[in-house]
C-alpha cells in the first residue's frame, strides 16, 4: 500500500469500531440511499458489493447470494458478525488477488462511494469484467463534487464520517472511465438534495423538488448504471415476429410476402383479436398457402394490443422477439435493420422511431404528431434515456430479457392497453440498454386506425403521471 491508502485503511478501521454511532448521525441519508438501490436491484439476485463496509447495504438488498469486499479489517469483522449468511473478504479491490478469491459471475455489482478512494480506477474497472456476463449490471454511486465544501464543514463538526483526501470526480469523469474501459452507460440518476430528514421536509424535497430538470444537478448523490461490453456476440440468432391484428385482412398476405429472410430461422406469429372482416380466415389461408414458412396464429381471449403482444411473446420459441403492427405503417422490409442492430450488441431493447425522417403525407394526424413529440420529451426526462418516439409499434427484445423483466411488468399493473409503455417502463426498470432506430413511417393502405386522438391521448397523460410516481419519484 502507498501512504494514502494506509491512511484510508487505518481511518476506516477506527470508524468501524464505533460504526453504529456514525450511522445514527446520518440515518436518513442511508435510508434514502438504500431505498433507491432497492428500486434498481430486485431481490434474490447475485450481488457483489465492492467497498461493502459493514455489509448493511448488501443485506438490505436481500440477495440469494451476496459477496462483500472491503479493505478495512474492522468493517469485514463487523459484517461477518452481523450477516453471516453472506461471504465477506478483506481484500484490496485494486489488487488482482481479488480475481483468485472470487471466481464467479454476478447479476449486479455495486460500487458505492468507493471511486474517491482508489489510486487507479482503470485497474479496478478492468478487474470487474471478470465478474460480468452479458446481463450483469454495474451500479456505481458517488458524491457530487459540488458538495465538497458542505461535506468538509460537516466533517469538521463531526456530523459526517471523516475522510482522507478523495478523488473528486464529476459524473462525466466517471462515465469517461467506464467508457474507456469498455462499459456502456445505460443511465444516470441524481438523488438526495436534502440528506437530512428535517421533520419530514427532506423527504418531500427529495421526492418532488430534487427530481426537476436542472435542479437535480444540485443533488448530493449520482447513480450510474452500466454494463460490460466484454462478451461474445452471437451473430446468428433465431427470431419470432409477433403481429397483433384486428380487422387487417387486406394486409396479411402482403406482410408475409414482404418479411425478409434476415436470419435462418424466422417464426411469424399472428395474434388475432376478434376481427369482423375475416382476418382470421385470411391468416389460415396464408398459412396453408405458405407451408414452407413457420407461420402460427393464436386467438385472443382478452382485448387490447398489450394482451396480444404478451400472448405472442409467451408463445414464441425463438431467441429474439419482434413486434410488427399489422397496419404496415412500418414496412416489414425494415425488420432486417432491427435484427442487425440487435445482434450488433449495441442495445438490448430496440425501439423504433417515426419522428426523425419526414412523415409520409396522411400517415399521422397533426395532433398525434404534436402529442408524440411532447410525450417523447417528457419520457426522455423521466427515464434518463433519449426517446424521440414512444408509440412506434415496432420493438425488439430477446426472449431471455423479456423473461427477466416480466416480473417487473407486475410493478406497473395493467394501465397500458397498447403494450408500448408497458414494455418501455419494464425495460427502463430492468436497466436494459435502450437504443432507437429511426424508420420511415407510411400511411395505411387498408382499414382504419383504431387509435382515438382524445380518448387515448388522455390515457397517455395518465400513464405519464403514473410513470412519474413509479419511476422518477422514488
Amino acid at each position: 500500500m502507498d501512504s494514502r491508502k494506509k491512511k484510508i485503511t487505518n481511518l476506516n478501521n477506527k470508524i468501524y469500531k464505533s460504526w453504529d454511532c456514525w450511522e445514527k448521525k446520518n440515518t436518513f441519508y442511508h435510508e434514502e440511499d438504500i431505498k433507491y438501490l432497492k428500486f434498481l436491484i430486485p431481490e434474490n439476485k447475485k450481488i457483489l458489493d465492492l467497498g461493502c463496509g459493514c455489509g448493511k447495504k448488501l443485506n438490505a438488498l436481500n440477495p440469494f447470494k451476496g459477496v462483500g469486499v472491503d479493505l478495512s479489517q474492522e468493517a469485514i469483522k463487523l459484517a461477518k458478525k452481523k450477516y453471516s449468511k453472506y461471504e465477506f473478504y478483506c481484500l484490496d479491490v485494486e489488487n488482482k488477488n481479488i480475481l483468485k478469491k472470487i471466481k464467479e459471475k454476478f447479476d449486479y455489482i455495486l460500487i458505492s462511494d468507493l471511486v474517491g478512494d482508489l489510486d487507479d480506477i482503470d485497474n479496478v474497472l478492468k478487474n470487474i469484467h471478470s465478474f460480468c456476463n452479458k446481463s450483469t449490471r454495474i451500479i456505481l454511486s458517488y458524491y457530487s463534487a459540488l458538495w465538497w465544501p458542505i461535506l468538509k464543514i460537516a466533517e469538521y463538526f463531526k456530523q459526517k464520517i471523516p475522510t482522507i483526501e478523495k478523488n473528486w470526480l464529476g459524473t462525466k469523469d466517471i462515465e469517461n472511465f467506464l467508457e474507456i474501459n469498455n462499459f456502456q452507460i445505460i443511465k444516470n440518476e441524481k438523488k438526495q438534495m436534502m440528506p437530512k430528514k428535517l421533520f419530514g421536509l427532506g423527504k418531500i424535497i427529495n421526492k418532488f423538488i430534487a427530481t426537476l430538470p436542472l435542479i437535480d444537478n444540485l443533488c448530493l448523490s449520482t447513480y450510474i448504471v452500466s454494463r460490460s461490453l466484454n462478451f461474445k456476440i452471437d451473430k446468428e440468432q433465431s427470431c419470432s415476429i409477433i403481429i397483433p391484428c384486428k380487422n387487417e385482412k387486406g394486409n396479411i398476405e402482403t406482410i408475409v410476402k414482404k418479411i425478409p429472410q434476415f436470419c435462418s430461422k424466422i417464426e411469424i406469429i399472428f395474434v388475432e383479436g376478434g376481427s369482423s372482416d375475416g382476418t382470421l380466415e385470411e391468416i389460415k389461408r396464408i398459412k396453408k398457402k405458405n407451408k414452407l414458412m413457420d407461420i402460427k396464429y393464436f386467438i385472443q381471449t382478452k382485448i387490447g394490443k398489450a394482451d396480444a403482444v404478451i400472448k405472442g411473446f409467451k408463445k414464441a420459441s425463438n431467441d429474439i422477439l419482434m413486434i410488427l403492427d399489422a397496419d404496415m405503417t412500418v414496412p416489414p422490409e425494415t425488420l432486417s435493420k432491427f435484427y442487425n442492430l440487435y445482434i450488433s450488441g449495441k442495445g438490448e431493447f430496440i425501439n423504433g422511431s417515426r419522428m426523425v425522417y419526414p412523415l409520409e403525407k396522411d400517415s399521422m394526424r397533426f395532433l398525434n404528431m404534436i402529442g408524440n413529440y411532447c410525450f417523447s420529451k417528457i419520457f426522455t426526462w423521466l427515464f434518463r434515456q433519449r426517446f424521440t418516439d414512444t408509440l412506434c409499434g415496432t420493438k425488439v427484445i430477446s426472449k431471455s430479457d423479456f423473461k427477466r423483466i416480466e416480473e417487473t411488468s407486475q410493478y406497473f399493473g395493467k394501465l397500458d392497453p397498447f403494450g408500448d409503455f408497458l414494455l418501455i417502463f419494464s425495460a427502463v426498470k430492468g436497466n436494459l440498454k435502450i437504443v432507437e432506430l429511426p424508420i420511415k413511417y407510411k400511411k395505411r393502405v387498408y382499414g382504419s386506425t383504431q387509435i382515438s386522438r382524445f380518448k387515448h391521448g388522455f390515457m397517455l397523460l395518465k400513464m405519464t403521471i403514473f410513470a412519474y410516481f413509479k419511476i422518477k419519484v422514488i
